[in-house]
């Protein structure tokens, strides 16, 4: 079993920054893909970013490249998703997840995903 807790979003005025945090409490997070997904009421969940087991792959849904980056740190047990440039049409809860399937594919499908946080809410406003 694996807990997931996310922290880090709030208010940012356009053009802004943040970084979420996702804390998990199992002891093998490295052997996991971790990714960001986001999802506004009424709408499906949305993939954000996928990072590989070992942190050396990422990827990225083109609605965020070159604006986001999605990174790890297994030694704590740590996925993080630094936010830049931000739009107000970024605006929605985000959520991490947790893939432990093998081998490892870089899921892009909220369906395959295994563990969940419990969101963050990000608010892009002036």
């Amino acid at each position: 079993q694996m807990t997931l807790v996310e922290s880090g979003g709030g208010l940012v005025q356009p053009g802004g920054s943040l970084r979420l945090s996702c804390v998990s409490s199992g002891r093998t997070f490295s052997s996991y893909d971790m990714a960001w997904f986001r999802q506004a009421p009424g709408k499906e969940r949305e993939f954000v970013a996928v990072i590989h087991r070992t942190g050396t792959i990422t990827y990225y849904a083109d609605s965020v490249k070159g604006r986001f980056t999605i990174s790890r740190d297994n030694s704590k047990s740590m996925v993080l998703l630094q936010m830049n440039s931000l739009k107000p049409e970024d605006t929605t809860v985000y959520y991490c997840a947790a893939d432990r399937h093998q081998p490892s594919s870089m899921h892009t499908n909220p369906i395959d995903y295994d563990f969940w946080g419990q969101g963050t809410q990000v608010t892009v406003s002036p």
